[in-house]
Parts: C-alpha cells; sequence; structure tokens
C-alpha cells in the first residue's frame, strides 16, 4: 500500500462569535482505496495559516511511502524536513496532522479502532470535565464577566453530570474586557488577585466540597505571580494549576515548589523531548500532550509512556475539531496513567460540531470511546467545500 496524495484544507467554519478560528485538517490516500484524516491543532491564535502550509510542505516526504509504516515516516519528517529537529509547534503540528492520518489508514486497514493498535482498553468509558467555562456553557461563545456568571456556568456543567469543571479566572475583567499582558505580569495588586481568588471561592461554594475545579491560568501570569494565585487557590481544594507560567522547566519549578497544588503543563511543549525535563525535575503531575501538535498519536504515546515512569497522569489537551476529540479518546482509553478527559465548550459549538461526519459528546460527564475502525470519525464534505483546500501528490 502506497500514499498517493494528501488533500490539506483551511477550513473556513464561519464562526460568528470566534473569528480567529480556522481549523487545519487533512486527508491521506492511498492506492488501496483507504484514507486517512488528521487535524493540525492550530485553529486558533496565530499559526493555523503556517500549519496549512507546513502539511503542505512535509506531505511531499510522505508520498509514495507505506502508510503502516507510521514510525518510519514519522522519522523521516522530524529529520528530513530540516526544522523537525527540536522543532516547535508549526513543525510538529504539521507532523501531528499527517501522523494522525496514518493511524486512521492503520485502524481501517485492520478493520480495528487505534486504541486496539495502542495497545487495548484500559477502562470502558472516560470521566470528563467542562473546560473553559469563562467563556459560558452552551452552544455558543458567552465571557463571564461577573461573578454570578462564573457560578452560573459552573452549575449549568453539574446540572449536566459533569463532577469536574475548569474556569480560567483571569481572562476577563468585570467590565468585559481581557486583561491585557501588562496587568498579568509582574507581582499582581491586591485588587485583581481578589477578584480572581473571590471568583474561585464563590464557584467552590456553589459547586460543593465534591466537584473537582481545575484553575487554568494559560501562562497568562509570570512565575512570581503565579505562587501568589496558587498559594491563595490553596485553601479551595483545587485538582491542578493548569499552565501557571510560561513553560520552560525550570521557571516551571519555581512554581511546583512554592505551590501545594498539582500542576499541570503540556499543549505548548511539544515532543518528548520537550516533556523529559519536566519529568525528570519533578516540575508536573499532569501532563497535557495535545495530539495535534505534539507529533501525533506516534509521540503522544511516547510522551504517555514516558509520564507512567514517573508516575505522571495524563489529560490530552483537547481544543480544535471533533477529529482531535477522537484521536484523544482512542490515546486515553489505551493508557494507564489517564487522569481525566478535556471537553472544551468550543466542542459544544455548531461551527466545529459539522466539521466531521459523527457528533461525539459526552453524557452525564463520561465518554465512551467510538468502536468503529481507525479514530472513529472523519471529516464531512463540509471540510472540503468551504475554505481554502490544496493537493500535494
Amino acid at each position: 500500500m502506497k500514499i498517493t496524495k494528501i488533500d490539506v484544507m483551511l477550513v473556513d467554519v464561519e464562526p460568528v462569535d470566534n473569528p480567529i478560528w480556522e481549523p487545519v485538517v487533512c486527508r491521506v490516500y492511498t492506492d488501496e482505496g483507504i484514507y486517512g484524516d488528521g487535524e493540525a491543532a492550530l485553529a486558533y491564535g496565530r499559526a493555523s495559516r503556517a500549519a496549512f502550509g507546513m502539511i503542505q510542505d512535509l506531505a511531499g516526504l510522505a508520498i509514495g511511502m507505506d502508510p503502516l509504516d507510521h514510525e518510519v515516516i514519522w522519522e523521516k519528517l522530524y529529520k528530513a524536513s530540516a526544522w523537525g529537529q527540536n522543532g516547535g509547534p508549526v513543525v510538529f503540528a504539521g507532523i501531528s496532522a499527517i501522523d494522525m492520518a496514518l493511524w486512521d489508514i492503520k485502524g481501517k486497514y485492520f478493520g480495528v479502532p487505534v486504541y486496539r493498535l495502542l495497545g487495548g482498553k484500559m477502562r470502558p468509558r472516560l470521566r470528563c470535565y467542562a473546560s473553559q467555562l469563562q467563556y459560558g456553557w452552551g452552544d455558543r461563545r458567552v465571557p463571564a464577566y461577573t461573578t454570578e456568571d462564573y457560578v452560573n456556568n459552573a452549575l449549568k456543567a453539574v446540572e449536566e453530570g459533569y463532577d469536574a469543571i475548569k474556569i480560567d479566572f483571569f481572562t476577563f475583567d468585570p467590565t468585559g474586557h481581557r486583561f491585557t499582558h501588562e496587568e498579568t505580569t509582574g507581582l499582581q495588586n491586591w485588587k485583581q488577585m481578589d477578584l480572581v481568588i473571590g471568583r474561585l471561592a464563590a464557584v467552590r461554594q456553589a459547586v460543593g466540597p465534591y466537584v473537582d475545579i481545575i484553575m487554568e491560568n494559560h501562562a497568562y501570569t509570570d512565575a512570581q505571580s503565579a505562587v501568589q494565585l496558587g498559594r491563595l487557590a490553596e485553601q479551595y481544594g483545587v485538582l491542578f494549576f493548569e499552565e501557571p507560567t510560561t513553560p520552560t522547566p525550570k521557571v516551571n519549578k519555581f512554581v511546583a515548589d512554592r505551590v501545594k497544588i498539582p500542576i499541570a503543563q503540556g499543549e505548548r511543549i511539544y515532543s518528548r523531548w520537550g516533556y523529559a525535563p519536566y519529568f525528570e525535575n519533578g516540575s508536573v503531575q499532569v501532563v497535557q500532550p495535545d495530539i495535534g501538535t505534539c507529533g501525533g498519536l506516534t509521540e503522544a504515546k511516547k510522551i504517555c509512556d514516558m509520564a507512567h515512569v514517573y508516575d505522571v497522569g495524563v489529560q490530552a489537551h483537547v481544543c480544535a475539531g471533533p477529529l482531535s476529540v477522537a484521536a484523544a479518546l482512542q490515546l486515553e482509553t489505551a493508557i494507564p496513567n489517564f487522569a481525566i478527559h478535556e471537553h472544551h465548550v468550543f466542542s459544544r459549538f455548531a461551527y466545529n460540531r459539522r466539521m466531521c461526519i459523527y457528533d461525539y459528546q459526552p453524557e452525564q460527564g463520561f465518554f465512551t470511546v467510538p468502536e468503529l475502525p481507525g479514530l472513529g470519525n472523519e471529516l464531512s464534505d463540509y471540510c472540503f467545500t468551504h475554505g481554502v483546500k490544496a493537493t500535494v501528490g
């Protein structure tokens, strides 16, 4: 079996409330009629168009190769691309999208879900949390400004059966504007600390002691202010403190050594080499590799296995389209050190849900894993007809 061509799509999902959301996906075709789909999880921020070009650049290296040789192809993309070694988000997102598609092909070729190829199902269902409630918990993006907004969003999720939620309490100020980088850098004044911790305290009081709260921080604060924030949050039983500061090993350890809350990092760490120093210095308790940016399923499985050596839990980072959701579920069910699954509020929005032919959503705070061959989902016609498409091969 040989790879014959690869379609790459920069999808115009026409979001009404998130204009920078531009999913990047691909489809890898073979001479036996089997195809596989992949996603570069850089829909947000300022890198989607770079990822669109990166996949095209890498695709030429894979044409003519056997898609079942995913390790061989991965190594070629990593080393023959010149910029793969010690690469960043764009290079690894390109590798990730193609690698994800190869696993989809492999599952279809053997007629089994990907988790079977990764070693089998460790658990029948996956606990998940309602993620990023500062954007609401409905079918559209509604930023939370007041403390009451945070409480109401948390209660909505709990009413749907979730016993874990994640919120960034430091995204919006009380007037509805995003905090600027100038406002979140450096030692924080007590007015801002009181605002953030007041929101956390109100949510904890509303949901009670048995709903886990994950405190997201998006690396907004530097190390000193992250310690300020973390120490104040300790009394509220936070499950883990996510991206407290810029993801570098020494800075992360500075925070971990001073805060009595487990630290999570990973969405901006790429490849096993990027994760290794965090394991070695003991500064992370939950890793969050994004299959669409860390190097694909091939690399994500290696990262998870490394984490297991150090008794570190895994929660795949999922902030992309439904294809990445399916890939994360396949991986998480197959690893012994699974912690919890992220169900992002953006996964509830129509512009993401229409990207694939199946719309997997959790029930009562739990996911079941797709049992179809491959990833268990595939791109819908919408992805091929809305936006920009390029074909290599």
